[in-house]
């Protein structure tokens, strides 16, 4: 059944005005209107509306929010465990500054010592960990250039960039089992780098975009399977030896 403005207002706890916004800057529109020019939503713009308040409750700006959901590969699926474990480390980071609450009270009162890294523990003041993997599989217009860079080769063309792949990933599974900041992990990686930044894929992957990347190889078990065919455990090593070459590399 069809629900008013004022009634999905009430049903969500938002205001009339805030949904109004939406529809304005193209967010949610509901696709019905009555006779009298009153919007109507559907059960699928309930479902869209969740989503947009999923992202909202970590902090995405709207204008980012609806880049993603606008992308024809968005995937509510997808969308839904990402908010899950965003949730998740949220919820970690939200418990341990609360320990450190308690421990300053504590500290006040002169009940106990307290180090000064103790008194800044759980604070992140990075941006959004997960924006760029949002943005990686949804944002920005990274899957119509890789499309568009693929479908301008030849059919040898992509079988040579498969080839070259391949080897790159049979290289780095030879030397899985050393430590990721050894010179041979390193020299394995910057290949990898370098190859996903040569522009034949039609991405320019920045530091932080590429040790982002290496997180989603073991967060998305359909990375960690396709990339743990060239050997057991690539994909955790991948991700360990991508944040190394990023620290390593930022100037």
């Amino acid at each position: 059944m069809a629900m008013k403005v004022r009634e999905v207002a009430d049903l969500v706890g938002t205001s009339v005005r805030t949904l109004h916004h939406y529809d304005e800057i193209g967010l949610l529109t509901p696709k019905e209107t009555t006779d009298a020019g009153y919007r109507l939503y559907s059960n699928e713009d309930l479902e869209l509306l969740q989503q947009i308040l999923f992202f909202r409750e970590l902090d995405f700006p709207l204008k980012k929010i609806k880049e993603i959901i606008s992308s024809p590969t968005f995937n509510r699926q997808q969308a839904l465990e990402l908010h899950r474990k965003m949730l998740l480390d949220k919820r970690k980071q939200i418990d341990q500054m609360i320990q450190t609450i308690d421990k300053t009270i504590m500290y006040t009162k002169g009940e106990i010592q307290m180090s000064n890294k103790e008194k800044f523990e759980g604070f992140d003041l990075s941006s959004n960990p997960y924006e760029q993997e949002a943005r990686e599989r949804w944002g920005d217009e990274t899957v119509e250039k890789s499309k568009a860079a693929l479908n301008s080769m030849t059919k040898d063309e992509q079988k040579a960039l498969g080839e070259q792949m391949n080897s790159i990933y049979r290289d780095l599974a030879s030397v899985r089992h050393t430590s990721p900041e050894s010179e041979e992990a390193q020299e394995a990686i910057k290949k990898w780098y370098d190859f996903l930044n040569s522009g034949k894929i039609g991405h320019h992957y920045s530091l932080e975009a590429f040790q982002g990347l290496g997180q989603m190889y073991v967060d998305d078990e359909r990375f960690t399977k396709n990339i743990d065919q060239f050997g057991s455990g690539l994909a955790l090593f991948m991700r360990d030896a991508m944040a190394v070459f990023a620290e390593n590399n930022q100037k």
